[in-house]
């Protein structure tokens, strides 16, 4: 049976209530528009990720010692601004005359020392270990697949000199390896800059925004304000951790401090926007919210989701500043268990926010303004939903269904897609819900 409007809270009136067909198809308009307008400069900016290449015939070594090296390559001078350091290898091999399926599968293990270079020119081993780890060499008939040599997190030094040995590496007879590429990728010092400046940027819009909205329901008391009002004044403060006022510290501290609280400021925000839209869609047909029968079970499915997703990001973090060299295969089974539980409280949360926006259409939908705060909700989360499912496509491609989703580098980085532009999403996700 559907709820009277005095079963429901009578909360402070909104905007919304107001809108017309047409100023309803401006708000979202201009929603659109700021998006896009975001995108664009994101296209236009700089290029994220910068890139540099060396042989192992440029190294100087002989090819009767490509499958055991060593290969000892200098990443060059590189800074805070480049944020990260990683080293790939890609094995070529002599055109053979195979077949248009044929497979090469082969373990082996890798040995890699990283030495930081000093400023007077002297190195010091990172981390004082020399890094032992399997990798699996796989290629086609016509090419080999990218290897992982090793990842810092963090560049505390000028340059770096990083020693690659192989071992066991055996391949068929009549299969030759005719070169080896070894080649770093980090980001680019000007991305970095416009990185810091949007962040920044939107920090201070965040902020007004939390003002403005705050200011806007002073003269009410709490208990007037509908769901949504209540959920603006947890949401508005939590953009601006998601905005990271610590953000510049990364650069200004040898810590990896920094860096975990972004994951966790991050991954807080995106938590409470699922406990947002589970509490709307149930709370706005009810006025009876217990915690205990209301709040708690949304809580710890909620919650679940926020501790699985500060793990799976800050586990490979940590351990790779540990040892550089380390990949998700040496957890595999506990990257695997995590990556099966947190796919399955995904889905549990999908199931029960379809059933509540069922039956709140069913209960709601010939109601006068709450069938138009249903829409309005509805349209904007959809549109939130879209923009973050294509951006995480666009940033990882098939490899967020594959189990390298944590720990390789994605080939293709879209400036587009990076850390900037997603924020600036995220920002008029929130103001527009305002």
């Amino acid at each position: 049976m559907s709820p009277s409007l005095k079963e429901i809270d009578s909360p402070v009136q909104m905007r919304l209530y107001g809108l017309t067909k047409h100023k309803f198809v401006m708000v979202f308009t201009s929603f659109c528009i700021s998006f896009f307008v975001v995108l664009l400069i994101g296209i236009l900016g700089p290029e994220a990720i910068g890139e540099s290449s060396i042989t192992a015939k440029e190294l100087g070594v002989s090819p009767k010692h490509f499958l055991t090296g060593p290969f000892t390559i200098n990443s060059g001078l590189v800074n805070k601004f480049n944020q990260e350091l990683w080293l790939f290898c890609k094995f070529k091999l002599r055109k053979l005359q195979v077949k248009e399926d044929y497979k090469l599968e082969r373990e082996f293990r890798m040995t890699t020392q990283v030495l930081g270079t000093k400023k007077d020119s002297s190195h010091q081993l990172i981390n004082h270990v020399n890094h032992n780890r399997t990798r699996t060499l796989k290629c086609d008939a016509s090419n080999c697949e990218s290897l992982v040599v090793f990842h810092l997190g963090m560049l505390l030094n000028p340059s770096y000199l990083v020693t690659v040995r192989f071992f066991n590496l055996n391949l068929p007879d009549g299969v030759k390896v005719d070169n080896i590429i070894f080649t770093f990728k980090y980001y680019e010092e000007q991305f970095t800059q416009i990185q810091i400046w949007f962040r920044f940027v939107f920090l201070v819009l965040a902020f007004t925004v939390t003002c403005l909205f705050t200011h806007s329901l002073r003269q009410y008391p709490v208990r007037d304000w509908c769901i949504e009002q209540k959920w603006m004044s947890i949401l508005l403060p939590l953009l601006l951790l998601y905005d990271n006022p610590l953000f510049p510290l990364a650069f200004l501290v040898k810590n990896w401090i920094p860096s975990l609280f972004d994951v966790i400021f991050q991954a807080t925000f995106f938590s409470a926007l699922l406990m947002f839209w589970l509490c709307a869609y149930h709370g706005i047909r009810q006025n009876n919210r217990k915690f205990v029968s209301f709040y708690l079970p949304k809580l710890i499915l909620v919650a679940a989701i926020w501790i699985t997703g500060c793990t799976i990001l800050s586990w490979q973090e940590y351990n790779e500043i540990q040892d550089p060299s380390y990949q998700y295969k040496v957890d595999s089974g506990h990257f695997l268990a995590l990556k099966v539980f947190f796919f399955v409280l995904g889905a549990l949360y999908v199931v029960y926010l379809i059933v509540l926006l069922i039956q709140a259409f069913q209960d709601l939908k010939n109601m006068p303004y709450f069938d138009v705060r249903l829409k309005f909700l509805t349209i904007l989360m959809l549109l939130v939903v879209l923009i973050s499912l294509v951006a995480v496509f666009l940033r990882f491609g098939s490899a967020v269904l594959e189990d390298n989703f944590v720990a390789d580098l994605s080939m293709v980085f879209l400036t587009c897609t990076s850390t900037p532009w997603l924020t600036c999403t995220h920002h008029f996700q929130v103001k527009g819900v305002v």
